[in-house]
């Protein structure tokens, strides 16, 4: 029994099925977890950089011509941001898709 957990009892699992890994264990786990924040930082990016130039950039105006105005900044990012979702929209749902797909081909791998 070295190397089970204490919470395996629990789940209802054999100690001998936890010894051959057959079960969800903490570096799958991890792996998943750090899986979906890759994602979800590549998801994001398009959009967060395009709106980050545009600031930028609308910013860099505002400075030459001394026009303080809020709206000025808010729309061009509005507009950058929206942009980015319309162009990057269909390999951001492909890169969803699969990420989800493969998830939900694994639970079955998982649970057992």
């Amino acid at each position: 029994m070295a190397g089970t957990s204490w919470w395996v009892p629990l789940l209802g699992v054999s100690y001998e099925r936890a010894e051959r890994g057959e079960i969800l264990d903490q570096s799958t786990v991890i792996a998943l977890g750090r899986e979906a924040l890759q994602l979800t930082i590549l998801l994001c990016g398009p959009m967060l950089g395009l709106g980050l130039v545009a600031g930028l950039a609308v910013s860099l105006v505002q400075a030459v011509t001394q026009i303080q105005d809020m709206t000025l900044t808010f729309v061009p990012k509005l507009l950058a941001v929206v942009a980015a979702l319309a162009l990057f929209f269909p390999w951001m749902l492909n890169l969803l898709m699969e990420f989800t797909t493969r998830m939900m081909g694994d639970v079955g791998l998982w649970m057992r």
